[in-house]
């Protein structure tokens, strides 16, 4: 008997040798060849054999007690006197430590001496599947269910995500069609001011002329005033739109000279500074009653400020480049889920951007050939930034949207050139850059507090820039979440 137990107490001390040395074995090798890592295949070992012991899984004395000495060595470290369980020692063997007088029992445990805890785990898995052939399929039969459990929620997560964008791209759908709407009852409105005022300027001129071409009959006076006032508006757009066509076919000269282009469309006269369509005129011009009062206008006719002037124009200019189209001004709002918003930004970490002190960060983004307006959202954390938009009329290489972050010194420059008291001929202009329009000025926006949106009718192809300016915080850096998109 004596010798039976230093046999084993030499073979569980072997072990634990043999342990210590496989112990270097990554967690990733042992997860490899089990499909498990080593804490929960160990449970699953434990569980397999409390399930099966004097069932499927019968050992003998010996094997049982080395088992439970690598339990308990996993379990509660090196043996020692003082801390180690009094009671229920070899309760899975099914001997109690108080009353059994067999040191073999107690030993096989202070055997192991300083075997690691993990190198305890790995010699009862290896222990119990080379007892018993049954704890390998076991194992893979729970490996298959695992892997079954994770395929099944990847594909949940899976089916989420593609609601979540599904549904995201349906709302960016429905806004920018919102803000279409928007803009196009904005220019409707703009529309009917710019009618008011020229009708509040020629009302008592063109009642006068109703009055002498159609005597007593109030019908007809009414009718050949509103043909007066239609005529009037639409000779005035053109006007104004012809004034900012010459200004931007200008820019568009200097743009095509420095791309090495000779043969630019140049305008016919001088230009007059251009005229946005929300500044309706307050004064009408004297020329323009004498007119309609000695020559009164028919309903289809069309003077030499009309629609047939600028077609003759265009067919003597056939060939020539097309200038830019009409800047139309832009459309900003601001909506309250800021949150939500930089949560669905922070995912792509182009979208975020650190801009610190005293810096400037840029995003060019070049028109798309499938689009027609371009949409901005952004918002910060805590403190509010700079914000403006402009439009460089030059001809990028790609698509990609890009970002530049610069000293203020730098952006000082740039809207020193965007200053329109800079005047071309005393040379305060460098001929470096392209023209550039300005949209939206530079102002400070509170987009801490809730996000801030935009859109802009595509002028022509070219590059928007989005500035947001740091320039004026000497302390505090801001981190910024946008986003861009067009719609076609």
């Amino acid at each position: 008997m004596a010798d039976a137990e230093q046999s084993l107490v030499n073979g569980v001390t072997n072990l634990s040798v043999n342990g210590n040395e496989k112990s270097k074995e990554s967690g990733d090798e042992f997860a490899k060849g089990w499909g498990f890592q080593l804490p929960e295949l160990y449970k699953l070992a434990v569980r397999f054999y409390k399930e099966k012991n004097g069932k499927a899984l019968k050992l003998k004395y010996q094997d049982k007690l080395r088992l439970v000495a690598y339990t308990k060595q996993a379990t509660y470290g090196k043996y020692r006197n003082d801390v180690s369980p009094e009671v229920g020692f070899l309760d899975v063997v099914g001997n109690d430590r108080s009353l059994s007088t067999d040191p073999s029992e107690w030993q096989a445990w202070q055997a192991l001496g300083d075997m690691s805890q993990t190198t305890a785990m790995a010699e009862f898995v290896k222990q119990l599947d080379s007892l018993c052939p049954l704890f390998r399929p076991f194992t893979e039969a729970h490996n298959a269910e695992k892997q079954e459990q994770e395929r099944k929620r990847h594909e949940e997560e899976d089916r989420l995500r593609r609601e979540a964008e599904e549904k995201e791209r349906r709302r960016l759908e429905e806004e920018a069609q919102q803000q279409l709407e928007l803009q196009k009852q904005k220019q409707l409105e703009q529309e009917m001011q710019i009618r008011a005022a020229l009708n509040q300027q020629t009302a008592v001129q063109f009642a006068q002329y109703a009055q002498q071409q159609c005597p007593n009959n109030k019908q007809q006076q009414e009718e050949l005033i509103r043909q007066l006032q239609e005529q009037h508006y639409q000779q005035y757009m053109q006007q104004v739109y012809q004034q900012q066509l010459m200004h931007q076919q200008q820019q568009y000269q200097q743009m095509q000279q420095q791309a090495g282009n000779t043969a630019p469309a140049p305008p016919s006269q001088p230009a007059p500074p251009s005229q946005q369509m929300e500044s309706p005129p307050t004064q009408q011009p004297a020329s323009q009653p004498t007119e309609v009062a000695s020559t009164p206008p028919q309903a289809n006719s069309v003077t030499p400020n009309g629609t047939e002037g600028t077609t003759e124009k265009r067919q003597e200019g056939e060939g020539q480049v097309a200038p830019p189209a009409l800047l139309m001004p832009a459309s900003v709002w601001t909506r309250k889920d800021i949150q939500s918003f930089k949560d669905s930004v922070k995912h792509c970490q182009e979208n975020v951007i650190k801009i610190g002190s005293l810096a400037t960060a840029t995003v060019r983004v070049p028109t798309h050939e499938d689009g027609t307006c371009l949409f901005w959202e952004f918002a910060t954390d805590y403190y509010d930034i700079g914000f403006g938009v402009y439009f460089e009329w030059t001809i990028a290489p790609s698509t990609t949207v890009s970002v530049t972050v610069s000293e203020s010194s730098d952006e000082e420059e740039f809207d020193e050139e965007q200053d329109p008291k800079n005047d071309v001929e005393q040379g305060t202009k460098k001929e470096d850059r392209p023209p550039t329009d300005e949209i939206i000025p530079v102002y400070r926006r509170d987009c801490h507090e809730e996000v801030y949106c935009g859109s802009h009718a595509y002028p022509g192809q070219g590059v928007y820039l989005l500035k947001f300016d740091n320039s004026y915080s000497l302390w505090r850096s801001k981190t910024l979440y946008y986003r861009v998109y067009y719609s076609r």
